[in-house]
């Protein structure tokens, strides 16, 4: 049976999600996660209330926030790290550097480590020239440019003499290693001439796929499938509902697209008659004409 309570839901999809980002920075977690795993997230899932706060707390709206509190309640109460500090400034003469996402202690080898996060969504797209990259929703965000800023700057903070003071005005020793932890999706060209795009360099074999199209190609694809909108903060894992989906609420949605020219995110739903629920079958952006044009 699928989970029902959305932020258990999301820990599960962030326990087993591919990453992003093939690198030895890389956190895998499949070493750390306990036996007990799956028990535990049952547990939470019947009684709520009876888990971390997280479990019964209104999401945040923003999709960063929510992923750093689903995060830090991943380490501390499903794998038993130390959360010793998070978001922490970074500042040098007046101006603020950056910042750590967080400090922690693995229970494993006992080490103090830094870890850099991010949930991203990456559409990929060939220019006429040939070249592919692979954009954001927001097309300024891009894939190739997020792994450079991760492996050269963010995780690279631990060299700074500003990291050090403000770690020690804390009471918090040196980490003694950078990790990364980057999952999310990758997506597509549904209806594409190109059926081959390639995919990132940077991204491991395993990466999750969706799939994305334009505006105008939507009334050619709609199945027996019924579509719902997702909406932030649940582009995390799989959807699933219990009503059944409003085809009118993916009207309206598709046009906010024309109205406003934004990419919205989509999920396909089939009827799962045992689990009595209405389930994702797959997810798909659909794009504005511009996309990814840059104003």
């Amino acid at each position: 049976m699928p989970f029902l309570n959305p932020a258990v839901r999301h820990l599960h999809w962030m326990c087993h999600a591919p990453q992003l980002l093939d690198s030895a920075l890389t956190l895998d977690l499949a070493p750390y996660l306990p036996a007990t795993l799956e028990h535990t997230l049952r547990q939470w899932d019947a009684a709520p209330d009876q888990g971390p706060a997280l479990l019964t707390s209104l999401a945040p709206r923003r999709l960063g926030l929510y992923f750093e509190a689903l995060y830090e309640c991943l380490l501390r109460d499903l794998l038993g790290w130390r959360v010793l500090a998070r978001n922490v400034p970074i500042r040098h003469g007046g101006a603020t550097l950056g910042e750590l996402d967080f400090v922690v202690q693995n229970p494993v080898s006992g080490a103090i480590e830094h870890h850099e996060i991010a949930i991203k969504f990456y559409l990929g797209y060939r220019y006429p020239h040939g070249d592919v990259l692979w954009h954001g929703p927001n097309a300024v965000d891009r894939l190739d440019l997020k792994s450079a800023h991760l492996l050269q700057r963010q995780s690279q903070r631990l060299q700074l003499e500003a990291t050090t003071l403000a770690l020690q005005a804390r009471g918090i020793p040196a980490p003694q290693l950078s990790r990364i932890f980057l999952p999310g999706y990758l997506f597509y060209p549904r209806q594409s001439a190109d059926p081959v795009l390639p995919s990132p360099r940077q991204a491991p074999d395993n990466h999750t796929r969706g799939s994305w199209l334009y505006r105008k190609e939507t009334d050619l694809v709609r199945g027996q499938d019924l579509w719902v909108p997702l909406r932030k903060p649940h582009w995390l894992g799989p959807w699933l509902q219990a009503d059944t989906p409003d085809p009118a609420l993916a009207e309206q949605a598709l046009q906010e697209i024309d109205a406003h020219q934004t990419p919205r995110l989509f999920a396909a739903l089939y009827h799962d008659q045992e689990a009595r629920l209405w389930r994702e079958r797959e997810r798909f952006f659909v794009v504005p004409p511009n996309w990814p044009q840059i104003e």
